[in-house]
């Protein structure tokens, strides 16, 4: 359905055509006291050649104050000549502020009133004492009406434009809260990752100095003990034990800190823990990400990987790391026999845990002969 714009565009383009038509045939069974045989010959060419210039501005767009001001000398002449064709004369009143500038266009409506005046009198000019006194008083009347329409006009415009105006600083107004929500999601996801990162590291730290002040030196004190006993059967087992126990103790030590990303971007990292098991696939563009994020989406990875590979006994993985506009995305699927409780077991808790630390998410869908797909969401909160 048209529009009220698209509507009025067609009545500028074609409307003067069909009131044009409409005077011509209100004109013809005239009197020769209204319009006499010489006039009649005379509106014939006038009336071919507003039918003319009409086509000329539909097809060449004649500058309008040119079409508007030839087009009203054309009306003025026919409604001297007959009073009907004032129906061609009103179209001054519709679009004087369409094709001239303020000032103008408020001539154009006076000359516009006093054709509509002079034909609604009885033609012009007026003859009489009677009909100039009409004239004048249709002439102060269409010029009153001219005015309150006018201004009625202006003030419906003005309200238009402060609306308009008020709907767009509302728009951008919301665009800039927007616009703050969103940076301050941002910022209190950084400092919520920042904060347990804090926590987290001091954790860690405590952890490894531990295991290496207690349970690795005194393993490393064992094994020297046992060395320096008695061989024997029972002490070279012995010797085994505390040696594997010592490499056990060593391994929890460096698995603190996930050694891959100390030199290695997060994409590179892992590729070296797929190590072929797993098809990887980067979509985005690719970010230096902070370090706890990094860390909790390489954790995820391993232990996705690990539960595809030792328990569901998958024979295709596929990785996708995906970086997004504010959060990056680890998924992992495999085609392995899948469980039916994937909220606990094989490591999920703790992936969970993972996530939830940096203010992500976690989700699993699995099932018996379907395969797991693990999907993680964390926010994408840059190295600084």
């Amino acid at each position: 359905m048209a529009t009220i714009q698209e509507q009025w565009e067609r009545f500028y383009r074609w409307g003067p055509f069909g009131l044009l038509f409409l005077a011509t045939l209100l004109a013809l069974p005239v009197r020769e006291e209204v319009m006499s045989p010489a006039e009649q010959r005379t509106a014939v060419p006038l009336v071919l050649t507003a039918l003319a210039f009409q086509l000329l501005h539909v097809a060449a767009r004649i500058p309008g104050h040119v079409y508007y001001w030839t087009r009203a000398a054309l009306a003025f002449v026919l409604s001297w000549l007959n009073p009907f064709y004032c129906v061609y004369a009103v179209l001054g009143y519709f679009d004087s502020q369409r094709y001239l500038t303020r000032r103008p266009a408020m001539a154009g409506l006076f000359v516009t009133a006093v054709i509509m005046s002079g034909a609604q009198s009885g033609g012009l000019p007026p003859k009489g004492f009677g009909q100039v006194a009409a004239f004048g008083g249709l002439l102060t009347l269409n010029v009153a009406l001219v005015f309150i329409f006018g201004s009625l006009a202006d003030r419906e415009a003005e309200h238009a434009r402060v609306q308009a105006e008020s709907i767009a600083e509302l728009e951008r107004t919301n665009a800039r809260l927007e616009q703050a929500l969103a940076e301050n999601a941002g910022l209190q996801a950084q400092l919520l990752v920042q904060a347990r990162e804090a926590g987290v590291s001091d954790e860690r730290r405590r952890l490894a100095a531990e295991i290496h002040d207690t349970l690795a030196q005194g393993l490393t004190g064992i094994v020297t003990q046992l060395q320096a006993a008695e061989e024997s059967e029972h002490v070279r087992r012995a010797i085994d034990l505390a040696r594997a126990s010592l490499r056990e103790a060593r391994r929890s030590v460096q698995d603190l800190a996930p050694t891959h990303l100390e030199h290695d971007t997060l994409p590179v990292a892992l590729e070296k823990v797929t190590d072929g098991r797993a098809l990887l696939t980067i979509t985005g563009t690719v970010e230096p990400l902070h370090d706890e994020i990094e860390a909790t989406l390489l954790r995820i990875a391993q232990e996705a990987l690990a539960n595809a590979v030792r328990h569901a006994h998958a024979d295709r993985i596929g990785v996708t790391l995906s970086y997004m506009d504010d959060e990056v995305a680890l998924d992992i699927r495999d085609d392995g026999r899948g469980f039916t409780r994937p909220s606990g077991g094989f490591g999920l808790t703790a992936m969970r845990e993972r996530a939830a630390r940096v203010a992500g998410t976690l989700e699993i869908e699995s099932g018996p002969g379907r395969g797991t797909a693990v999907s993680a969401r964390v926010p994408l909160i840059r190295h600084g």
